[in-house]
């Protein structure tokens, strides 16, 4: 499992690695790895860096996480600070504020894995479901996160639309297929959305 990952652009070109930083605050305590979906939460670090936090199964997203930030941006030089590079997750608790890439934008569709509750078959295309969260096990980083097989439905609510099967050699209708999937709920995808 990889959570969710960014694979193209509604108009067919493929994703240009583009993304936005955002400030999960110290106080949070959820873990977080790339292929997590995240949404707004109140505020700001001192620098109007606006503060995130992991976006349950069913919950309009802001985006996913791509990377964590090794250093905090905004500090002096680093110069003589050894840095741990071989890190790439945000564990539950936090001593420090923690900074994100995310791909936040809302015509990018993502790569994801089934939860393989069932076999899904190509009825499930163009319909729309949510997410599985999951934190790893260790020692992987990345998200656990999945495409819930038994929310699959044409509930408009739903978070995610499936975009059809993954077309790669070794993925086929089964359980554990790949899926492509965009954000059905987004929170800049044009609709109106309540602040936090």
């Amino acid at each position: 499992l990889r959570g969710l990952v960014p694979s193209r652009y509604l108009d067919g070109s493929a994703w240009n690695g583009a993304t936005n930083m955002y400030c999960i605050p110290q106080a949070d305590g959820s873990a977080y790895g790339p292929g997590d979906a995240i949404k707004s939460a109140a505020g700001g670090d001192a620098n109007g860096i606006p503060y995130m936090q992991k976006a349950a199964g069913t919950d309009t997203a802001r985006g996913v996480v791509v990377s964590v930030v090794i250093s905090a941006p905004n500090l002096p030089s680093l110069q003589g600070v050894l840095l741990d590079l071989t890190t790439q997750a945000i564990p539950a608790a936090k001593t420090k504020d923690y900074y994100v890439l995310v791909c936040d934008d809302p015509t990018v569709i993502y790569e994801i894995q089934d939860d393989g509750s069932s076999a899904l078959t190509s009825t499930a295309c163009n319909k729309n479901a949510s997410l599985t969260v999951a934190n790893p096990t260790s020692p992987q980083q990345n998200s656990a996160t999945s495409l819930s097989c038994a929310s699959v439905a044409t509930t408009q609510g739903l978070n995610l639309k499936i975009m059809g099967l993954l077309q790669k050699p070794n993925n086929a209708f089964g359980v554990y297929a790949n899926w492509l999937v965009r954000f059905n709920q987004h929170e800049l995808g044009g609709s109106n959305t309540a602040g936090v």
